[in-house]
């Protein structure tokens, strides 16, 4: 290894003053390296050498620093001469919350990058987040006041510190202040909507509207107006002065096109020409609209197949799949559970204005052994109902197991009916799966009131005409 590797500004470990300054710096941190203008390593703390797991008999001093650590961006500063602050890098199994610095020579040339790890525990970056979250609150609601079109969420709601939550943030963080078409890509009740509105919110546009359109939602006759604006008297039934079409109302924005697997090909090909061209033209117009907004396009259906069956168009997949996003499942992140459930409980007790929900551990262990084909839509629904009946925030599990049809809670008092299907049973019907939840629901209640039917109706929201009516339908006393 030739002497002009080494010289890294003024940071030359083989010089003794400088290791030391190395080494202070490193005591601050949970690990530190450096690299050379050619990106091979040059000195490793001893605390990045256990925390990667590098033995100790081997030399890894003049070694490409990706052949150490496969998805490194050290190479990136090294070439563009720009600091990356904060990042999460993932290596194997861990994850690490680094800053990268580049460093120059006298002449002020790149001569090599610094990295330094601050968290090797993601959990100790939370509080600082949270932080953040309430410091940008006010700020947020000042500007959100002239704002055409408002939005809730910022990566702070991305609830979750599972590796696909961490991936998942990582990768939309980067594509943020990127311009390009982003695709969303997941089950219904993923939350979709929640990651777009925080790319939105962490982009160059965030001053700007962010305009949501679910396009499944709509017949298919209003889709294209909806989207493209109509003229005054377009078609019957047009409004008299117009309609102004979503892409315009998102102009400087963000325009999010949900289920855009829903679309029908005729749109399709218009959509396909307003992205191609930055341009759109209202239904019954002449007049050709330019547009300056960022698409963000989500589905829970998969494209490829769709195209493969000529339900969706190649080349308007290959348009808006620019920069792909992946939202994991709840059964595939089960461990975030314990935070999902403790921050949608505490949004839903303020919300209705009770206790917050008690999280015992049957309760997680319910809750752990469920599917949620839902995902976090459905859990939020059931934490809503769990709230609901539940006693200053406790919920037996008798009652849970209503909540969860299909789910391998047991409940002997209930008998056969909410038992799981995998034991030669049928499938129960939704109408019997919510009459059972109905009627433990009911009889909850009533146990809570110590049989005052009137309070009983109150506590459900009812009247105690209703009450009698369904206690009678449900053969309960």
């Amino acid at each position: 290894m030739d002497r002009d590797m080494l010289q890294i500004g003024t940071l030359d470990p083989s010089n003794s003053q400088n290791l030391a300054l190395l080494k202070l710096l490193d005591s601050s941190c949970e690990g530190m390296m450096l690299v050379d203008r050619h990106c091979r390593i040059v000195w490793v703390s001893d605390k990045y050498r256990i925390a990667l797991g590098i033995p100790d008999q081997l030399d890894v001093r003049g070694l490409e620093v990706e052949a150490l650590i496969p998805h490194s961006l050290m190479r990136q500063v090294v070439n563009t001469g720009r600091a990356q602050l904060l990042d999460l890098m993932r290596f194997k199994q861990r994850w690490f919350v680094v800053t990268r610095l580049p460093l120059r020579d006298k002449t002020g040339a790149i001569s090599g990058a610094v990295g330094m790890v601050f968290f090797d525990e993601l959990a100790h970056l939370r509080p600082l987040v949270d932080k953040y979250s309430r410091l940008q609150l006010p700020v947020q609601k000042s500007r959100a006041k002239g704002r055409l079109r408002q939005t809730k969420y910022s990566f702070a709601d991305l609830v979750g510190t599972s590796n696909a939550m961490l991936a998942l943030r990582q990768q939309a963080l980067r594509v943020a202040p990127i311009d390009s078409t982003v695709l969303l890509l997941g089950e219904t009740g993923t939350g979709k909507e929640l990651v777009a509105q925080a790319i939105h919110n962490t982009s160059a546009r965030t001053e700007a509207p962010f305009v949501s359109i679910n396009t499944a939602a709509l017949p298919e006759t209003l889709v294209e107006a909806e989207l493209f604006g109509a003229a005054a008297g377009a078609y019957t039934g047009a409004d008299p002065k117009g309609r102004i079409g979503k892409f315009e109302l998102a102009q400087g924005g963000t325009l999010f096109l949900d289920e855009i697997g829903e679309m029908s090909v005729a749109v399709q090909g218009k959509l396909l020409r307003a992205l191609q061209e930055r341009e759109v033209e209202p239904i019954g117009s002449n007049k050709v609209v330019p547009i300056d907004v960022r698409v963000i396009a989500a589905t829970s259906r998969n494209l490829e197949q769709q195209v493969s069956k000529g339900l969706f168009r190649a080349d308007l997949y290959y348009r808006l799949n620019v920069l792909p996003l992946q939202l994991p499942p709840l059964r595939e992140r089960l461990e975030d559970l314990p935070l999902l459930i403790r921050a949608l409980s505490a949004q839903l007790s303020l919300q209705l204005g009770c206790a917050e929900l008690q999280i015992t551990k049957g309760l997680l262990q319910a809750f752990s052994r469920y599917h949620w084909p839902g995902n976090i839509r459905e859990l939020r629904n059931v934490l809503e109902r769990a709230l609901l009946f539940s006693d200053q925030g406790r919920v037996s599990e008798t009652l849970l197991a209503n909540f969860l049809p299909g789910s391998s809670v047991a409940n002997p008092s209930r008998g056969a009916a909410t038992q799981p299907s995998d034991a030669g049973q049928p499938p129960q019907t939704l109408a019997e799966q919510v009459a059972v939840t109905e009627r433990a629901a009911i009889q909850a209640a009533i146990d809570h009131c110590q049989g005052n039917k009137l309070q009983s109706a109150k506590r459900l929201g009812i009247s105690r005409a209703a009450l009698y009516e369904k206690l009678k339908r449900l053969g309960l006393s």
